[in-house]
C-alpha cells in the first residue's frame, strides 16, 4: 500500500524533476496528455495549465494514490502501467518516477513507441540512485542474519532497476525516435532528525513495511536510522544533505 501523505512530505523536492522534465517537451497543442503513474495527482493537476485544450488521462496502480488524485480534482483511473495501452490520439505520454517499479520496462517503452501516433512525445524520469548508501544499506540490513528470514519474501530493487541515460537513448533511438537524455544529481536539503530515513520511508521502504508487523518495523527502522545517520551526517543547523541522482528522457516518435 502507498501512503500519499507520507509520499508528499517532501512534495516540493519530489515535484521538481517533473517540472524540469516537462520543460523539455515542446508539444504545443496535444490532443491527449497522459500521466502514466500519476501518484497522488498533485503534479498531474498542473498539466491543464500547460495544455488547456488537451484531454487529460491519468492512471496509477495504487488505489490509495488514485483516491488521493481524485481528491485533487484529477479523473484518475486504477490501471497497471505495464499492461496499459495508449489511445490513438495520445500526443504526450508522461511517466514520472514510475518505471523503476516496472520490471523489464525497456520492452514496455518499445511497445509504447510502436503504439503512439507519429510525432508524439514520450517523457520519462526515473531515480538513478539505487547504488546510493540509502539503498545499499537498506539491502544490506535486510539481508543480514537478523532480518533475512523475516524479509525472505521481500524483493528490493538494485542498480539494475533502471538504465543510464545512454541505455534509454540507445533503446529509443533504435526504435526510430529523436532522443534527448540526461541526468541530474540534486543535492537535497532535508530538515529534521532521521531525515533520510523519513525520505525513503515513503518509497524504497514500502515493501519492507508491508512485510513486517509494527514491532519489527520499529526495530528495523531503528537499526537503519543508525546506519543512515553515519552515511548522511546531520549538520549543526539540523539539516542533512541527500544527493539524489535522477535520469531523464524525452523522445519524439517518428
Amino acid at each position: 500500500m502507498w501512503d500519499p501523505a507520507t509520499y508528499l512530505t517532501y512534495g516540493d523536492l519530489r515535484g521538481r524533476p517533473f517540472h524540469e522534465l516537462l520543460a523539455r517537451v515542446p508539444a504545443e497543442r496535444p490532443r491527449r496528455v497522459v500521466d502514466a503513474g500519476c501518484g497522488p495527482g498533485n503534479l498531474t493537476a498542473t498539466l491543464p495549465r500547460r495544455w488547456p485544450s488537451a484531454r487529460l488521462e491519468a492512471l496509477d496502480s495504487s488505489p490509495e494514490m488514485v483516491e488521493a488524485a481524485r481528491a485533487e480534482g484529477v479523473a484518475a483511473e486504477l490501471a497497471d502501467v505495464g499492461t496499459w495501452t495508449p489511445k490513438p490520439d495520445t500526443d504526450v505520454l508522461i511517466s514520472n518516477a514510475t518505471l523503476q517499479w516496472v520490471p523489464g520496462h525497456a520492452d514496455l517503452l518499445r511497445r509504447w513507441v510502436g503504439e503512439l501516433p507519429s510525432g508524439a512525445w514520450l517523457a520519462l524520469q526515473v531515480p538513478g540512485n539505487f547504488d546510493a548508501p540509502s539503498h545499499v544499506l537498506t539491502r544490506r540490513l535486510a539481508a543480514s542474519e537478523q532480518w533475512r528470514t523475516r524479509l525472505a519474501d521481500v524483493s528490493l530493487r538494485g542498480a539494475d532497476a533502471v538504465g543510464d541515460p545512454e541505455d534509454y537513448a540507445d533503446l529509443l533511438a533504435d526504435a526510430g525516435c529523436a532522443v534527448d537524455a540526461w541526468e541530474t544529481t540534486y543535492v537535497q536539503r532535508l530538515e529534521g532528525d532521521d531525515a533520510v530515513l523519513e525520505w525513503i520511508t515513503g518509497t524504497a521502504l514500502r515493501p519492507i513495511r508491508a512485510a513486517l508487523g509494527d514491532a519489527d518495523w520499529a526495530e528495523f527502522r531503528g537499526e537503519l536510522a543508525e546506519l543512515l545517520a553515519e552515511a548522511y551526517p546531520q549538520r549543526a543547523d539540523g539539516t542533512t544533505w541527500l544527493p539524489f541522482r535522477r535520469v531523464f528522457v524525452v523522445a519524439h516518435t517518428p
